[in-house]
């Protein structure tokens, strides 16, 4: 679960609540193979190709589609971390919190970056990335991959791969954890 959604959550507090599992952990992982095959397909191979994990849900995520495409490519991938608070376009609406550590393993000039993280919903963490790998050099190409894509845009961002698109209210939540994909909703603590 996120902890940005927990945040959100009145009085900035809250525990999620299953109403329904979507995905178990044997569907999540044909989902990670299935993505590491298209990867693969779309760059020829995973040459010049970096994954970065979106901070907190996205590296798991990021470190399993790794392990993927080097069991199907036999050879090293970097991989990395991506903690995008501080590029956040909601800066003073809400307090930055910066997550955890970023790491990004090289210069990222003239690779191919697979962004990968949990759940896409409205877009603005994925403008937030964006942002944020300028820091790191100028990438030829930037793609992302994300478990579930709920819908909910409120820019203009697309997924190149998807784990599930999985049409939801905006009230409710999705929690991508280690037996799965889940879908709720947020108790408030009392």
């Amino acid at each position: 679960m996120a902890e940005r959604e927990r945040r959100m959550t009145p009085p900035f507090g809250g525990v999620f609540v299953s109403t329904n599992q979507v995905m178990d952990q044997e569907q999540v992982d044909r989902a990670i193979r299935r993505m590491a095959h298209e990867i693969i397909e779309r760059n020829n191979g995973t040459e010049s190709l970096v994954v970065i994990g979106l901070q907190t849900g996205g590296v798991p995520l990021a470190n399993s589609v790794v392990a993927a495409l080097e069991q199907l490519e036999k050879t090293k991938v970097p991989v990395g971390s991506l903690d995008v608070a501080l590029h956040r376009d909601d800066i003073g609406l809400r307090p930055v919190m910066p997550e955890a550590v970023t790491n990004i393993p090289l210069d990222l000039d003239n690779t191919i970056v697979v962004l990968v993280d949990d759940v896409l919903f409205t877009g603005r963490t994925i403008r937030a990335a964006l942002d944020a790998l300028t820091s790191f050099g100028r990438p030829k190409v930037v793609q992302l991959a994300v478990m579930i894509d709920r819908g909910h845009r409120e820019l203009p961002i697309r997924p190149d791969f998807v784990g599930k698109n999985l049409p939801t209210r905006r009230n409710e939540v999705v929690d991508v954890n280690s037996e799965g994909v889940d879908i709720g909703f947020m108790e408030k603590y009392t």
